[in-house]
């Protein structure tokens, strides 16, 4: 199974990261509001599913989620707009 990594932007301009293994449903259970949508999206609503990468196992995915939320917005935006990263896994990094 593979997971993925992923950035929504809400309403409000603000980006949430997450990771699962469909992140098209994922963003749908999000914006249904319901039980299984983030308590950070509940008060900030989703907009829109602005990136998703593959990453691998679970493992290596929560890693690089770690990784992605302690950068910078700035860094964020660059990471949407490419379209992708790379993850340094030895030092845990996001280049």
């Amino acid at each position: 199974m593979t997971w993925f990594i992923y950035i929504i932007r809400t309403r409000d301009n603000t980006l949430y990261t997450g990771i699962t293994t469909d992140p098209q449903r994922r963003f749908q259970e999000h914006c249904a509001n319901k039980a299984k949508t983030a308590k950070y999206l509940r008060a900030h609503s989703p907009e829109s599913l602005d990136f998703f990468q593959p990453i691998g196992t679970r493992s290596l995915a929560l890693k690089v989620e770690y990784a992605l939320k302690h950068l910078s917005r700035n860094k964020k935006e660059l990471i949407i707009k490419k379209k992708s990263f790379d993850f340094d896994e030895e030092n845990g990094k996001i280049l």
